[in-house]
């Protein structure tokens, strides 16, 4: 257990973030996986509708620093590309 002051605040600060960064990286999943039904029914437009929304929460995911940007890119790229082969 912390003993200062300032250590009883920087716990106090970890917990909130902790909590914070699960939640966020929960809601980045359940958005991917929208979209991943979507694609899994064959439903294109509403692959895309899902994936709009999902965009800007991954985008926020990458931000602030839950992912790393290049791996938000490399996902949103390959619903993309999986929701254009839809249409083929």
């Amino acid at each position: 257990m912390a003993h200062s002051t300032q250590a009883r605040k920087r716990v106090r600060q970890n917990l909130r973030r902790a909590a914070r960064n699960r939640a966020r990286a929960s809601r980045v999943r359940t958005y991917i996986k929208k979209v991943e039904t979507a694609i899994a029914d064959g439903d294109r437009e509403g692959a895309q509708a899902a994936l709009r929304n999902a965009e800007p929460e991954m985008a926020r995911g990458a931000q602030k620093g839950k992912f790393h940007r290049n791996t938000m890119q490399r996902k949103l790229s390959r619903l993309s590309r999986k929701i254009k082969d839809l249409s083929a």
